[in-house]
């Protein structure tokens, strides 16, 4: 499935992107070492991974800055959420005043495949939804929080004195 109204994809970018900064919001900087095992990415690694994935939109045309590359930002929670916040609206922004809907028909080559650049969009999208998924499992290691996103968590039906439906 491709977008092929800027509309459409903006509405869902910002629905998205408003679940992935409150996984982001709930991070600690103790927590960002986290890890399934020492083979996989922490928890930390991750959020960064989220938060400069995004910039790879500019090889298709977009213009909008990269994200801030320093140690600082990717062992500060803090920061991680920052740059994330600023990434997500910079790719909207970049979407809705440098694309139309015509341009998402567009065809690019991406690693010897045609992507049509409403695809790509759905990629990124659904990129940004599955590591939000791998993210949850490590803050539940780490002892985190987790935000309601498409509904309560157990953690929250526990705490309004509800029995969870798990």
């Amino acid at each position: 499935m491709m977008f092929t109204s800027i509309k459409d994809f903006a509405a869902e970018w910002t629905n998205e992107a408003e679940m992935t900064q409150k996984i982001m919001n709930a991070l600690t900087d103790e927590s960002l070492g986290q890890a399934i095992t020492d083979k996989h990415r922490t928890l930390g690694g991750l959020a960064w991974h989220l938060v400069e994935s995004v910039h790879y939109m500019t090889s298709l045309g977009l213009a909008f800055d990269a994200p801030d590359n320093s140690d600082a930002v990717k062992k500060s929670a803090t920061a991680l959420a920052g740059q994330y916040e600023r990434v997500s609206r910079a790719i909207l922004q970049a979407v809705e005043t440098q694309w139309t809907d015509a341009k998402l028909l567009e065809t690019q080559t991406i690693a010897g495949q045609e992507w049509n650049n409403g695809g790509s969009l759905r990629f990124t999208l659904m990129h940004q939804a599955h590591h939000r998924g791998q993210m949850t499992v490590l803050m539940r290691q780490a002892g985190l929080k987790l935000p309601d996103l498409y509904g309560p968590t157990y953690d929250s039906w526990v705490e309004q004195g509800m029995e969870p439906l798990a």
